[in-house]
C-alpha cells in the first residue's frame, strides 16, 4: 500500500533516484572510508582534504595497510586521473625490474617534473640510458670519489664544527637542524657538482635564492601530482596560483646554473686550477654533448638529488635519536672504539673507511630511511596491460605510484614493530647487516633506476652524522612539533628546532 500523500508512481521515481545515491553512500563508502569513490568528482575530495590538513602520508600509508598493499585511485571522471597506489614488494621487484621496459616515466611525468628537462629523472630508453652511462662513469673513477671524501671531511671540520661552536656560545644554544643541514647539504653538492662553495652555512644565515627556488619548484610539482592534469595546466597557463611561484623559481634556477656553468668553462680555456667535478668531467668527455641545455638538465638533476638526500636524511636521524636516547648511547660506543682525528681546534673527525665497519651506526642510518625515505613516492607510467603479481591489472593510461613511506610501514614486511625505531632489525645474530632486497626498502630505488648517488649519500651522513654526534649533544626543543611537510621530499613542515651543546 503506497503512502497516502505519494502515488504508486511517484513511489517508484522516488526509490529509483535514491538508489543510486544509496549504492555510493552505503556501498562506495563502506567498502573505502578513507576514500570513497563519488560520483563525478571520484575520490578527489579524500586527496584533496588530507592534502589541506597535511596528511597525505599517514592516509595513503593507512589506505595500503587496509587494501592489503595495493590501491585504485580514481580521480574525477573523464580527468585520466587513474592511479594504481602499491607498497607490494612483489609488484615493486615485477615493475622495477622484471618488466622494467613497459614501465616508463612517460611524457606526463617528465612534463610535470619539466624543472630539471630532459635528464636521468625524466628520460627513457637510450636518453635514460646515456645519462646513466655518464654519470656511473664519471662517479665511478677514483680520483672522484677521493675528492667526496676530502671535501667532504674539509667541509665538516671547517664549516659545521664551527658553526655548531658558534651556536654553542650563543646565550639560546638553539638551531633548527633541518636549515642548517640543508644549508651544508648544498654547500657540499654545490662543490661536487660545479666546484664552488656557496657558504650558505654561516651564522649570518644568508638568503638562498637558489635554495628557496628548488623548495618552491619541489612543492609545485607535488600540486601538479595531486590534480588533474588540465587543471594545473590551467593554472600555468595564466600563471596564477602555484604556477606563478613555480614561473619565478625556474628564473632563478636557470640563471644559476647558467653561471656555474659559464664560469667553469672560462676557467677552463684561461688554464686556471679547478676542482675535479662532476661538471669538469662532463665537460672534458668527448662523447658528451656539451650544449648548455644537455649540461644544465644533467647538473641540476645531481645536484638537486644530492642536496635533498643527505639534508632530509640526516634530519630524520638525528630527531630519531632524540626519540631514542639508548640507540645514542650505543652509537656513540661504537664511535668510542674506532680511530679519530683531531683538529687544530680540538674537535673529532673519522675517515670514512672508519666508518665503513661500524655495524650498528650503519643500521641505524638504515633505519631512518626506511622509516623516513627521502623521496616517499616514485612514480611510472604504463606501456602495455599487465598483470602484476598480486593480481591487479594496470592499462596504459594509468598513472603508478610506489611509495616507499608505506613500504617501511607494512606490519606483513617488517612485523608488529614496525613503526618502532630500531636498528638492530637490521643486524643478524652473528652481528652482521641483514641483506633486504632492494624491492623491499626502496629509500633508493630499485632495479635498472636504482641511485646512481647511493654511496656518496651514506658516505656522507655518515661522515656528517659521526662529527656531529661524537663532538656535541642534540636535544629537541620542549613543544617543537615534528611532522612531514607537504611536498615530494620528505621534508619537515616546521624544521626540526634543537638546543645544542658540547658532548664532555
Amino acid at each position: 500500500m503506497a503512502w497516502p500523500w505519494l502515488t504508486c508512481t511517484e513511489l517508484i521515481l522516488y526509490i529509483s533516484c535514491l538508489l543510486p545515491f544509496l549504492y555510493y553512500l552505503f556501498n562506495i563508502y563502506f567498502i573505502c572510508p578513507l576514500s570513497p569513490n563519488w560520483p563525478l568528482v571520484g575520490m578527489l575530495p579524500s586527496l584533496l582534504s588530507n592534502a589541506y590538513r597535511n596528511k597525505i602520508h599517514e592516509w595513503s600509508t593507512k589506505l595500503l595497510q587496509l587494501s592489503n598493499g595495493n590501491f585504485y585511485f580514481r580521480g574525477p571522471w573523464l580527468s585520466g586521473m587513474t592511479l594504481f597506489v602499491t607498497a607490494d614488494p612483489a609488484n615493486v621487484h615485477h615493475i622495477y625490474t622484471q618488466n622494467f621496459q613497459n614501465y616508463p616515466k612517460g611524457e606526463e611525468y617528465a612534463e610535470i617534473f619539466e624543472i630539471v628537462g630532459q635528464s636521468i629523472l625524466t628520460t627513457d630508453g637510450d636518453s635514460w640510458r646515456f645519462h646513466r652511462e655518464k654519470l656511473l662513469l664519471a662517479m665511478s673513477r677514483n680520483w672522484y670519489r677521493t675528492f667526496i671524501a676530502k671535501m667532504t671531511q674539509e667541509k665538516i671540520e671547517n664549516s659545521i664544527l664551527p658553526f655548531l661552536s658558534d651556536v654553542v656560545e650563543q646565550s639560546l644554544k638553539v638551531v633548527d637542524l633541518q636549515d642548517m643541514l640543508t644549508r651544508l647539504s648544498f654547500d657540499m653538492t654545490c662543490i661536487l657538482t660545479f666546484g664552488t662553495d656557496p657558504g650558505s652555512l654561516s651564522m649570518e644565515f644568508p638568503a638562498v635564492p637558489f635554495a628557496q627556488a628548488s623548495d618552491d619548484a619541489t612543492a609545485t610539482i607535488f600540486f601538479r601530482l595531486s590534480r588533474p592534469l588540465a587543471w594545473w595546466k590551467l593554472l600555468r597557463f595564466f600563471r596564477i596560483g602555484p604556477e606563478k611561484k613555480y614561473g619565478a623559481a625556474k628564473v632563478v634556477i636557470d640563471r644559476f646554473i647558467a653561471d656555474a656553468i659559464k664560469n667553469r668553462k672560462w676557467e677552463m680555456i684561461e688554464g686556471k686550477h679547478v676542482c675535479p667535478d662532476l661538471l669538469y668531467s662532463y665537460l672534458c668527455d668527448e662523447n658528451i654533448p656539451n650544449s648548455h641545455e644537455f649540461l644544465r638538465d644533467s647538473v641540476l638533476s645531481f645536484l638537486a638529488a644530492g642536496r635533498e638526500t643527505v639534508s632530509t636524511s640526516l634530519c630524520w636521524f638525528f630527531w630519531a635519536l632524540s626519540q631514542n636516547k639508548q640507540i645514542e648511547e650505543k652509537i656513540m660506543h661504537e664511535l668510542n672504539f674506532i680511530r679519530h682525528n683531531t683538529t687544530p681546534k680540538g674537535m673529532v673527525i673519522f675517515d670514512p673507511e672508519e666508518l665503513e665497519n661500524l655495524v650498528y651506526f650503519k643500521a641505524a642510518h638504515l633505519e631512518t630511511l626506511r622509516l623516513f625515505p627521502s623521496l616517499p613516492f616514485s612514480f611510472s607510467s604504463v606501456k602495455e596491460p599487465d598483470l602484476l603479481p598480486s593480481g591487479s591489472i594496470v592499462t596504459p593510461g594509468m598513472k603508478i605510484i610506489t611509495s616507499a613511506y608505506a613500504i617501511g610501514r607494512m606490519q606483513k614486511l617488517w612485523g608488529k614493530d614496525c613503526m618502532d625505531f630500531k636498528p638492530e632489525r637490521w643486524i643478524s645474530e652473528k652481528g652482521t647487516l641483514l641483506h633486504v632486497p632492494s624491492y623491499k626498502f626502496v629509500a633508493f630505488s630499485t632495479g635498472p633506476r636504482s641511485c646512481v648517488g647511493k654511496s656518496i649519500a651514506l658516505t656522507q651522513m655518515k661522515m656528517v652524522a659521526a662529527a656531529m654526534l661524537y663532538n656535541y649533544r642534540f636535544e629537541l626543543v620542549e613543544g617543537h612539533v615534528v611532522e612531514p611537510i607537504l611536498s615530494i621530499v620528505l621534508h619537515m613542515k616546521n624544521g626540526l628546532m634543537m638546543r645544542v651543546g658540547k658532548r664532555t
